[in-house]
């Protein structure tokens, strides 16, 4: 599933965020990037990831990081989610899965024995050179940032 590797240029790629304003690699030329990709809304697993990002969302940016989420749910859902942990990162609405297929993530998953096509949660730190720093396919949800800043 994985075709990019630590070392490789990140795809570039834009989306609309939760102000429907396209966003693409290009807008974060010079800085880094913590660039999350997560299956669904307001869903157990994808809220703690969420609220831990947000709760370190500070020493990001203390250490010249942004944080970037991406799913493939629409903008108005995304709004909402902002809204209701007060998310202060850009969620990118990926409804045509463009920015998850660039960057392998979108594939054939099993739950209960039905299989179907979602997002595998993965994380790509990207340098300000546009290189990709670090992956992380192996999510702790609940720990993400601190899993982040094992750098």
């Amino acid at each position: 599933m994985f075709h990019l590797k630590e070392g490789d240029p990140a795809p570039d790629f834009s989306a609309p965020n939760e102000k429907g304003e396209m966003v693409s690699l290009a807008n974060y030329k010079g800085k880094k990037l913590v660039l999350y990709f997560y299956p669904k809304d307001d869903t157990p697993g994808c809220t703690a990831e969420a609220c831990s990002l947000r709760d370190s969302y500070h020493s990001f940016l203390s250490k010249g990081y942004d944080v970037l989420g991406v799913s493939p749910d629409s903008v108005k859902k995304h709004v909402k989610f902002q809204d209701k942990f007060n998310l202060p990162f850009s969620l990118l609405s990926d409804e045509s899965h463009a920015v998850s297929e660039a960057y392998g993530v979108w594939g054939e998953k099993k739950f209960m024995g039905r299989a179907y096509m979602g997002i595998h949660r993965t994380t790509f730190v990207i340098d300000e050179n546009g290189k990709i720093e670090r992956i992380i396919s192996k999510v702790n949800t609940e720990n993400h940032a601190e899993q982040i800043f094992e750098i």
